[in-house]
């Protein structure tokens, strides 16, 4: 499959399992899992027919892991970034002494302010280096900024961490005074 056809496809299907599973016509169980037969379906009735192989493929070449399909293979769901509630089923953990956030210039001062809010999201997303926060920043226009996340003190004062499948961490706010802000 070529790249920009995967691309695409991956797309989609953060949209429809992260935040409208209504728009392929998709149901979401508790966990976020829908039925792979009736999202390939979803999928070809939208001129993009997809083999479940295929589909395989894109979820384990994703950079991100973003995705996760059952080991039956008979269901797929997001791993996290959801604006639709779900529970993912993840343990709250005790999280790395300092963690990462990718952003750009323009939304510092509300950041200095509010600290990290979850937004729109279920979570805010946390990444392990700054490498990947970086990545994330790039998504946005504007120049890169990295902010460390004081991740074992919040813990330390009673915040609460999960990790999903891929990596990324989660919580559900990062205030301020957790936070060091470069500049």
């Amino acid at each position: 499959m070529d790249r920009a056809r995967a691309t695409r496809i991956s797309k989609l299907l953060a949209f429809a399992l992260r935040h409208d599973p209504g728009a392929l016509g998709l149901d979401l169980d508790g966990a976020g899992w829908t039925d792979v037969a009736k999202l390939l379906g979803a999928i070809a009735a939208r001129g993009e027919p997809l083999s479940h192989a295929e589909l395989t493929e894109i979820v384990r070449a994703s950079d991100k892991q973003r995705f996760a399909i059952s080991e039956d293979g008979t269901r797929i769901r997001a791993n996290q970034g959801h604006s639709v509630a779900v529970d993912l089923g993840l343990a709250p953990r005790e999280p790395p002494v300092l963690l990462y956030h990718g952003t750009v210039a323009r939304f510092l001062a509300s950041i200095r302010q509010n600290g990290l809010l979850r937004g729109s999201r279920t979570h805010v997303h946390l990444s392990v280096d700054t490498q990947t926060a970086e990545i994330v920043a790039h998504r946005r226009s504007g120049p890169a900024v990295i902010l460390t996340v004081h991740a074992g003190e919040m813990h330390a004062a009673g915040r609460r961490f999960w990790r999903s499948e891929n990596g990324v961490w989660l919580t559900d706010h990062v205030p301020p005074a957790y936070l060091r802000v470069p500049g």
